[in-house]
């Protein structure tokens, strides 16, 4: 039954076991779903996203340079192919007219024919975009284009469709008051809706926002938030603000037309890795190294509106952009089936809740005690 039921999981999450959890925020359920049947840390999920089906497929990439076809109509893996080329994982994948797109650490940006999963395949096109690749993002308004940007590896807007030479290449921004170079370390990327811009975030904690329209290669604007690096990055459902989240779990809303900070989300404890807001609703799911997913509210009042413990330190998020989260069928689920997952979790909450119980004895009365005790002394008995 979970495999029926997993169409209704409003988020999506790869760990770095190799398990895919599908979360149902309705049903505080949440399942694993495996290909090999074992989780393996050689398959540890880098990359998710939709495949041409719209929300009815997802595609996995995997540690093991493996992209995994699962359909959340039945709940299975339903194939896979190899993607060779380049050293390290996915920093990016994609969908495009039937072909598939994927973007590896050493810089190869490879364009493959989707329904083709033989692993001896040659890919449609070869792009090198450089080395100290971090991210690799595609334009939903033009499935054709992609950025990529890195450590030491400057923001790029490629068109696959067009030459093997970026469409537009930025140029880092002068140097400091002392006349140094600024480093380049972009860690995401987005391309702003109903226009040409695109927004960054840095390793150096620097937000910033490009415009290939404009004469200037450089930042048209730039602001910075904390003193850790910026890990992951998302746009808001108004395209007038992105939220961002560093090592230390921080997450802040921030105004990119103006630069200036927003609000303030608080309760993760680790590393933000993955950031995504729903297409309409106020909320963002957001997934780190403290292996809890949470989903907040970003609009006033701002707030934690649901957390789920995985067990797993947690990759990538995938969030459904459906509206009717609350107006889902109710599916019959399975009689005298308790998954062993729940099990153990309501047994850890119960044992904790039971420590959590008990009273410590009252320092005063105890120490009252021992005062009596002293007191009381048999007859002739001395002291030492």
């Amino acid at each position: 039954m979970a495999s029926a039921a997993a169409r209704w999981n409003h988020v999506w999450v790869g760990t770095e076991t190799g398990i895919l959890k599908g979360v149902n925020l309705q049903r505080k359920q949440a399942v694993n779903f495996t290909a090999a049947g074992q989780p393996r840390r050689e398959e540890a999920v880098s990359a998710l996203c939709w495949g041409a089906g719209g929300e009815t497929q997802i595609l996995v990439g995997c540690a093991d340079r493996t992209v995994k076809h699962f359909s959340t109509e039945e709940g299975i893996f339903q194939g896979q192919r190899h993607c060779p080329g380049g050293e390290g994982t996915f920093r990016g994948l994609a969908q495009a007219d039937g072909t598939l797109i994927t973007c590896v650490d050493s810089g190869i940006l490879r364009v493959w024919r989707e329904d083709d999963k033989e692993a001896s395949s040659d890919p449609l096109l070869e792009l090198r975009v450089g080395p100290g690749v971090c991210r690799m993002r595609q334009d939903p308004a033009h499935p054709h284009v992609v950025a990529t940007g890195g450590k030491e590896n400057a923001l790029k807007v490629w068109d696959l469709q067009g030459s093997e030479e970026p469409v537009f290449r930025a140029k880092n921004v002068r140097n400091d008051w002392l006349d140094l170079r600024v480093p380049i370390w972009d860690q995401d990327i987005h391309f702003l809706p109903g226009s040409q811009k695109l927004v960054t975030c840095t390793g150096y904690h620097q937000v910033r926002v490009y415009d290939p329209a404009s004469p200037q290669r450089r930042p048209v604007l730039e602001t910075n938030y904390g003193d850790y690096p910026l890990t992951a990055m998302t746009l808001t459902p108004g395209g007038n603000s992105v939220i961002v989240g560093n090592t230390h779990g921080q997450l802040a809303e921030i105004d990119f037309r103006q630069g200036r900070l927003l609000g303030c989300l608080k309760g993760l404890a680790g590393s933000v890795r993955g950031l995504q807001c729903h297409p309409s609703k106020p909320l963002l799911a957001s997934c780190g190294l403290d292996r809890v997913l949470r989903v907040h509210r970003i609009q006033n009042p701002r707030g934690l509106e649901h957390k789920v413990y995985l067990k797993s330190q947690l990759n990538c998020v995938l969030l459904s952009g459906r509206d009717n989260w609350e107006d889902e069928p109710q599916e019959p689920q399975e009689p005298n089936k308790v998954r062993s997952e729940d099990t153990e979790t309501d047994e850890l909450w119960a044992s904790l809740e039971a420590a959590a119980k008990r009273k410590l004895p009252d320092l005063k009365q105890t120490q009252g005690a021992l005062q009596t005790k002293r007191r009381k002394k048999r007859p002739g008995s001395t002291s030492p």
